[in-house]
């Protein structure tokens, strides 16, 4: 797959973005950006979450889980229509890769603290610079709790489809992420007390959750690989901001 690495200096340009020491912006939006502009900004489309622990799961089995898997997550939004600093996105794709410290538990009734986070970036390929620049602010606005220490934003081709109804999803970004999902079944009970235990980390429409086929992350800037197969952990859904 064609992959387009952008170096820190480069970051600073195409992403619109200020870091030192590889930290950003107490804002974390650019300078130039005018404020009006940005709470006029409506963007809608498709959703995909995977994390490397069960968000479908019963108590007992998110008790035991806790602390030792959950810390990474793929998060990826397809943009059916909408504006970001004045720049349409429409039909256009972008990757979050975070991984913390701890299990991502938010909202899932258990007591954890995952932070620090870090996360790379993928922008999808097709974008001109300018898009570029919008997609990562996309991100940081959407997933602000997990965007505040960006290692790395590439830019690489990007294929996402979802399917509401089956549950069938297939993500593809670069050789660093795939993820293939399905729907949940009876033979995916174990304990019959399943619930959604963990919400989806960002505000979302509509989310069910999905079974997870296949889903890694085979790229750089985390210093770690991980892939979670066969598990009940990922989520598709809809977003209209």
């Amino acid at each position: 797959m064609k992959r387009t690495s952008l170096s820190w200096a480069a970051l600073l340009i195409v992403a619109g973005v200020a870091f030192t020491t590889g930290m950003p912006s107490t804002t974390g939006m650019p300078s130039t950006t005018v404020a009006g502009e940005i709470s006029a900004g409506k963007i809608s489309g498709e959703y995909l979450e995977m994390r490397t622990c069960d968000v479908y799961t019963g108590p007992c089995f998110a008790n035991g889980q806790v602390g030792l898997t959950g810390r990474e997550a793929i998060l990826a939004w397809h943009i059916d229509q909408g504006r970001q600093l004045g720049v349409d996105l429409a039909g256009l794709n972008v990757v979050m890769v975070i991984k913390a410290t701890d299990t991502l538990g938010y909202g899932g009734g258990l007591v954890v603290n995952p932070e620090p986070i870090e996360s790379v970036v993928l922008v999808d390929d097709r974008a001109t610079l300018e898009q570029r620049e919008a997609l990562v602010y996309f991100v940081r606005k959407k997933a602000a709790k997990f965007a505040g220490n960006i290692k790395r934003v590439d830019a690489v081709a990007i294929a996402m489809h979802l399917n509401h109804i089956t549950m069938e999803a297939t993500l593809e970004a670069g050789d660093a992420v795939k993820i293939t999902t399905r729907k949940l079944g009876m033979r995916d009970c174990i304990c019959t007390n399943e619930v959604v235990f963990y919400p989806p980390l960002v505000e979302t429409l509509d989310f069910e959750p999905a079974f997870t086929i296949d889903g890694s992350f085979a790229g750089r800037g985390l210093g770690v690989n991980f892939s979670s197969p066969e598990t009940r952990s990922a989520f598709l859904a809809t977003f209209d901001d």
